[in-house]
């Protein structure tokens, strides 16, 4: 399901403003991504050094983005951008599996975070196997 699928099961009116949020580790694919959103060139990306708004019109959605840092001293600062957020992004960099471990404990307390649970997206505890805390894919 793509992201505006998402969005308009979760605003009932597509001109209403969605802010989003996007977190994960550092060199990620984070800021890749937001650019890819607002269609700019994506050659040249540097590391994000604290945070990158972005606001885009698509269909009929103003999505106001916003990529966090994902350096290990930025992480602990995260919670203070989770009022008022519609959306929580969160990205893994699939190739990096060093860092599993790593981004599957951020992942798992950013789920736990009261801030959050008015979120919306696709369950991620029914898509986390056993091992991550979640009852695994239906059967």
């Amino acid at each position: 399901m793509g992201l505006l699928s998402i969005l308009r099961k979760l605003k009932s009116s597509p001109d209403q403003e969605v802010r989003i949020l996007l977190l994960g580790l550092d060199n990620g694919g984070k800021t890749t991504l937001l650019k890819q959103l607002a269609s700019e060139d994506i050659s040249h990306i540097t590391p994000t050094q604290g945070f990158n708004i972005k606001s885009v019109q698509s269909q009929g959605f103003k999505l106001n983005v916003w990529d966090i840092g994902g350096q290990r001293k930025i992480r602990p600062y995260w919670r203070n951008y989770f009022e008022n957020t519609d959306m929580l992004i969160y990205v893994i960099d699939s190739a990096d599996r060093k860092r599993f471990d790593e981004t599957g404990q951020e992942l798992a307390e950013l789920l736990d975070e009261e801030k959050l649970s008015g979120c919306s997206g696709p369950d991620l505890r029914q898509q986390a196997g056993p091992a991550d805390g979640g009852p695994g894919p239906p059967r």
